[in-house]
């Protein structure tokens, strides 16, 4: 976790509707701050100096028998590292399973609404906030993959169904994400596509960068299971 006492790296506010990338580097942690409560910010990873490498869900749940995102658990990579380590949570829960909301979507439940209509009223899914971003790394729709919903629950029925939980994340919840390779991160704030509100409501988070140290042998995300030990070795390797 960031030391409160060190000189964050970065702040500043993500807004409702924005988004945002930023390639963080081991040896940083990245907090995000839910603001008004009820936040879903969409989120991907990939490895900075090599794209083809990115956060794999199927790997990351699989791994350590876990069906959502919270504290101690580690974001594997399709090429069996971690790229990042939930070391901080307030949530308790992270859906990474229900993908993120299309144009299509956002069409269909809350009506679509342009720039040249609305202004700073305007639209947008967090498929095309992710595909801007994607775009200013030389990425594009191709590498779209399973993404995070941080600050969002998605629960489970006895028969698989899946139901939007809300209220979940409270006005002040926080996440941080502490990198263990040098990683592109692509943030979108957008609705949920499960989000039953009748209102489209984007929240604004706030972002904090800070120096953090390197994982120690006995750290809790290390020690969680013998996957993430041979994952967290294998991005230690990398560095070599």
């Amino acid at each position: 976790m960031a030391s409160e006492a060190s000189t964050p790296l970065l702040e500043e506010t993500l807004p409702a509707g924005g988004s945002h990338s930023r390639v963080c580097r081991r040896g940083t942690a990245l907090t995000l701050v839910d603001i008004e409560g009820g936040a879903c910010i969409a989120a991907l990873l990939y490895r900075a100096h090599n794209p083809l490498e990115r956060y794999c869900m199927p790997d990351t749940l699989k791994a350590q028998h876990v069906s959502r995102l919270r504290g101690g658990v580690a974001l594997h990579s399709d090429m069996g590292r971690v790229l990042a380590s939930i070391v901080h949570d307030t949530c308790g829960w992270h859906d990474t399973i229900t993908g993120h909301l299309t144009p299509e979507t956002l069409a269909r439940r809350w009506g679509a609404l342009s720039y040249q209509d609305a202004r700073n009223d305007w639209r947008r899914s967090a498929r095309e906030l992710l595909l801007v971003e994607l775009a200013k790394h030389g990425l594009d729709e191709r590498d779209l993959v399973a993404n995070v919903n941080l600050f969002t629950k998605v629960a489970i029925g006895e028969q698989g169904e899946l139901s939007f939980v809300d209220p979940h994340s409270p006005p002040g919840a926080r996440v941080t994400l502490r990198f263990e390779l040098d990683t592109l991160v692509i943030l979108a704030s957008a609705p949920h596509p499960l989000d039953p509100s009748d209102h489209f409501t984007p929240r604004p988070v706030q972002l904090s960068i800070e120096h953090v140290p390197p994982p120690a042998p006995d750290d809790a995300v290390r020690t969680a299971c013998a996957e993430n030990e041979r994952a967290m070795a294998a991005s230690e390797a990398a560095l070599v």
